[in-house]
C-alpha cells in the first residue's frame, strides 16, 4: 500500500554512500596537485642534471667555426690528449688555455703531476665527461685528459729583421723549405736559441709549423725564438735578398762546404730543405750559394734539423772570430 512504511524495503537506511558535508573550498589547493614531472636533467640533484651542464661547459670550450678560430696565416687551436703527452707539454711550459679532465679520473703520478703543474700555474682546469673528452679529442686516446693549446702568433718577415736590428747585429735566420715534421722544426728552434738567430721562416702550406710537437722538442726555445710565417718562401727570400742578406742553401750536393762558405760573417739566411727531396728547384735557385755539410759516405743525409744546428754553430764562430 502507498505510504505504507511498515513494508518492508519501504525505507532508505543511512550508508556510508550517504553525502557529506563539503570542505567550503579549504581542500582546493591539495586537488591541484603539483603539476608534471621535471625532466631528469632539469632536476638539480640528478646525474642527467650534472651530465647537462658539463657538457654545455665542454661545448663552450671548444673551439667555434674555423673562420673564429683563426689567427694569422691560418693558424688553429690544437688539442693534445693523453696523458704521457699532456705531462710533457706542461712541463715544457706549452701555452695552454683549458685542461679537460674526466670528472673520474683515476690518481696516479701523472694525473697528480698534471693537476699540480696546472693549478700552480693558474690554467683552467674543466671537468668533462668521457663523451665530452671523445669529442673535444676527436676521438684520440685521450686516458681522461686534453689540454687544448692557443694558436702560435706568427710574425712578418720584416719583424725579424726589426729584431736583429734593435739588438745591433747582423740578421742571422733560418728558412726551412717544405720540412713537414714538426719535431724538425722544434729542433732547429732550440738550434736557432742556442746559436743567436734571430728568428725562423717556414712557408704557410705544406709545412709544419709550430705545433705542440714543436714547442716540446725546441726545450722552451719556442718562447724565445720567433717564427714568421710566408705565404710564398722564394717572394720571402727575395724580399730579404733586398733587404741586404745572402741566402745559402744547405744541401748535399752543394758547390761549397759549410766551412768555407764565404757569407758567414754577412746578414745571412740559411735554408734547409725538407726531409726527402731537399730544395726545392725554385728555392734553390734564388739562393747565392749552396753548401754541404762533409759526412761520412755510409751515411745518406743529414736531416733539416741536423743540418741547421751545423750551419748555425759555424755561422756562429766564424761571427766570433771576426
Amino acid at each position: 500500500m502507498a505510504g505504507n512504511s511498515q513494508r518492508r524495503g519501504a525505507t532508505r537506511k543511512n550508508s556510508k554512500k550517504q553525502s557529506t558535508p563539503g570542505t567550503g573550498g579549504y581542500g582546493r589547493k591539495a586537488l591541484q596537485g603539483k603539476g608534471p614531472t621535471p625532466k631528469a636533467e632539469e632536476r638539480t640533484y640528478h646525474p642527467a642534471y650534472k651530465r647537462k651542464v658539463a657538457a654545455e661547459k665542454a661545448e663552450a670550450a671548444q673551439p667555434k667555426s674555423h673562420a673564429s678560430r683563426t689567427r694569422r696565416s691560418g693558424s688553429a687551436e690544437e688539442v693534445i690528449a693523453g696523458r704521457n703527452s699532456v705531462l710533457e707539454a706542461l712541463r715544457a711550459d706549452v701555452p695552454v688555455e683549458v685542461l679537460f679532465v674526466f670528472h673520474r679520473l683515476e690518481n696516479d703520478d701523472r694525473t697528480k703531476e698534471i693537476l699540480d703543474i696546472a693549478m700552480g700555474r693558474g690554467h683552467e682546469i674543466r671537468e668533462a665527461s668521457k663523451t665530452d673528452l671523445d669529442r673535444i679529442t676527436d676521438g684520440a686516446i685521450h686516458q681522461g685528459v686534453a689540454l687544448q693549446v692557443p694558436p702560435y702568433d706568427y710574425k712578418d718577415v720584416d719583424d725579424l729583421l726589426d729584431i736583429a736590428a734593435a739588438q745591433g747585429e747582423r740578421p742571422l735566420i733560418v728558412a726551412l723549405d717544405g720540412v713537414t715534421d714538426p719535431r724538425n722544426v722544434g729542433a732547429t728552434l732550440r738550434s736557432a736559441g742556442a746559436f743567436g738567430a734571430h728568428g725562423i721562416l717556414v712557408p704557410e702550406r705544406r709545412a709544419a709549423g709550430v705545433t705542440a710537437s714543436a714547442w716540446k722538442v725546441s726545450a722552451g726555445a719556442a718562447a724565445r725564438v720567433p717564427v714568421a710565417r710566408a705565404t710564398n718562401l722564394v717572394r720571402a727570400l727575395e724580399e730579404l735578398k733586398k733587404a741586404g742578406c745572402f741566402i745559402v742553401g744547405l744541401d748535399g750536393g752543394g758547390e761549397v762546404t759549410i766551412g768555407d762558405m764565404a757569407f758567414a760573417t754577412d746578414p745571412v739566411v740559411l735554408v734547409a730543405g725538407s726531409e726527402g727531396k731537399g730544395l726545392s728547384r725554385l728555392v734553390r735557385s734564388t739562393c747565392d750559394v749552396v753548401a754541404s755539410i762533409p759526412i761520412s759516405a755510409d751515411t745518406e743525409s743529414l736531416n733539416a734539423a741536423t743540418a741547421t744546428g751545423i750551419a748555425l754553430y759555424e755561422v756562429a764562430r766564424r761571427r766570433s772570430e771576426g
